[in-house]
């Protein structure tokens, strides 16, 4: 847009452009055509700078055919033009990314440029509707990553772009039901990852979850409905008598969906996994509820049947698995017994079936990720890698009561940005950041997401065992040292934006909770604030009582609480 004191262009068979470029000068053609798609060329500008002096040059780079405004040599309409781009750019990013608040102390705010920037980046790698994890090695839509990355963005407040994203794709649904694993330029893939049909439901519950919108959700019932009967088929496949009076390994399998791939571990022999078995839970779960929404009484009794078969199945292959592998936790698929606590932890959300998993052995699973984790943590153990997936379990263990552990791998994955100040991960973290090897895609906005809920958990969560919202559960003791403590503004939840304020003074902490809530039928429960035992507490000036839980049941708001430990 400024004109340039001299422009040339050249192909890689008339000489590299740096050879031009080294004797001081740019090629002599003004145009250059390369059949190999290797043509460059350089803009030199001359100028001659007082001390503190500055000159701006402004360039557009449209990518495609171009006429219109911005144009060439605009003089001093470029200053004008790039202004004006440069604000709406702005605000179009505060409008998608300043929809919530968080404040926290200094050394930990952090945390919340964290969130915004993986929001940001989920736009970025956002091709039209198609949310992707990355634009360059996964430059393609799963419903996987999808589904999950759906969630993370409403929980923020972002609800349109969610919508376009399962309208866009429920078109790729195939005649039999069956949703495809993953979305691109030649359309649905065929291959076979059973995770994505529950993941489709799962996505469109969630949108419904935030929004409310009951003609949208109309809209997607037929969609619904062949999902499920889909699913039914792929269930009949595993009913049969082979798998009823088989072998052990066999019967494990018996009312559970064929195995896939979906689990990227799983990619050179398919398994029965229970990562595809617990999103077909939630799936089913979903279209339980939403059937009962939409008054289909019919279709409602036949998925609750379907949903409680599945169930009773998913839990008797896990028990005979684990007996079948003399194993005390939970394993990723049948065949192998194999340990994943980043596949398990979907169990406990957003599947939301802690209470039914088998236990001890679910608290066995993180008991013993936790235990490896510190050892590579302290480079007690030798290791090369590992994916950032982990962020996942940084919400199983708020979700099951271990505040501390939850931040202890919240404080190790932060490091491992890379680099820092940008706010993101690769898909694979090496131990040596000069590793020359495979990383994915950077930002890879799966993970990212996966971060996005899990530190949202700390704030606020939706407990579907009770209906509750639970408040605080994550806060961490050292953040209300700071005399700033901590504020919350108008973060989503399924019952609409809670705000809260959490500050300590001496041994009293002082909780303020307000929002345009619909109070959910489990009520609003706030997680003691500090790891420390509650000595008396008031709220709204009456005495109340945390439970055996630490937990204290608010039925109204405004709240206003005063904790004494």
């Amino acid at each position: 847009m400024s004109a340039p004191s001299a422009f040339g262009a050249t192909t890689l068979d008339a000489g590299e452009i740096t050879e031009h470029l080294r004797n001081g000068h740019v090629p002599p053609s003004n145009s250059a055509r390369d059949p190999r798609g290797f043509a460059s060329a350089a803009i030199e500008y001359d100028y001659d700078l007082p001390s503190g002096g500055s000159a701006n040059y402004y360039l557009c780079v449209p990518f495609h055919a171009w006429s219109g405004t911005p144009g060439a040599a605009m003089g001093p309409g470029a200053e004008m033009y790039t202004t004006l781009a440069l604000d709406a750019t702005r605000i179009f990013w505060e409008s998608k990314l300043d929809k919530f608040q968080v404040q926290l102390p200094p050394s930990a705010q952090p945390v919340i440029n964290t969130i915004r920037s993986n929001l940001a980046y989920i736009f970025i790698n956002r091709d039209g509707p198609g949310i992707q994890p990355g634009s360059r090695s996964y430059e393609r839509s799963w419903m996987r990553d999808g589904a999950l990355t759906s969630t993370a963005m409403l929980e923020l407040g972002i609800n349109d772009e969610v919508r376009e994203y399962i309208d866009w794709y429920a078109k790729y649904q195939f005649p039999n039901g069956k949703i495809p694993c993953v979305v691109d330029t030649r359309g649905g893939d065929p291959v076979n990852e059973h995770d994505s049909h529950g993941e489709f439901i799962f996505a469109i519950m969630q949108y419904f979850n935030f929004t409310h919108d009951t003609t949208w959700l109309r809209d997607k019932w037929e969609n619904i409905s062949q999902t499920v009967h889909y699913i039914q088929s792929l269930r009949a496949e595993r009913k049969t008598d082979v798998y009823k009076n088989g072998t052990p390994e066999q019967k494990a399998c018996f009312g559970l969906v064929p195995e896939s791939i979906s689990h990227e571990g799983y990619s050179a022999k398919a398994m029965h996994s229970y990562w595809d078995d617990f999103f077909i839970l939630r799936g089913l779960k979903d279209a339980t509820t939403i059937a009962g929404i939409l008054k289909k009484e019919k279709e409602r009794r036949e998925f609750q049947l379907e949903r409680d078969d599945f169930k009773k199945d998913l839990y008797a292959s896990m028990r005979l698995a684990m007996t079948t592998k003399g194993i005390d936790y939970i394993p990723g698929c049948v065949e192998l017994g194999d340990f994943d606590a980043t596949s398990t932890t979907i169990g406990i959300n957003p599947v939301n079936e802690l209470g039914s998993i088998p236990e001890p052995q679910l608290h066995n699973t993180f008991d013993r990720y936790y235990e490896y984790f510190t050892r590579r943590r302290n480079n007690s153990v030798d290791w090369k890698d590992y994916t950032p997936y982990e962020n996942r379990v940084i919400g199983s263990f708020v979700y099951l009561g271990e505040k501390k552990r939850a931040h202890e791998a919240m404080n190790y994955f932060m490091y491992d940005r890379r680099p820092a100040a940008w706010n993101h991960w690769a898909e694979v973290v090496h131990r040596d950041p000069s590793t020359p090897k495979y990383i994915g895609d950077m930002p890879h906005t799966w993970v990212g997401s996966d971060f996005i809920r899990s530190v949202r958990a700390m704030f606020v969560y939706e407990r579907e065992q009770d209906h509750a919202l639970v408040v605080g559960a994550g806060i961490a003791d050292e953040w209300l040292e700071d005399t700033s403590g901590v504020s919350v503004r108008s973060l989503p939840t399924y019952y609409g934006p809670v705000s809260y304020t959490m500050k300590k003074t001496g041994n009293k902490v002082s909780v303020s909770i307000d929002g345009p809530l619909r109070m959910p039928s489990g009520k609003i429960v706030l997680a003691s604030p500090l790891d420390k035992k509650v000595s008396s507490a008031r709220m709204n000036g009456k005495r109340t009582a945390f439970n055996r839980k630490k937990e204290l049941v608010i039925a109204k708001l405004p709240a206003s609480i005063e904790i004494t430990y």
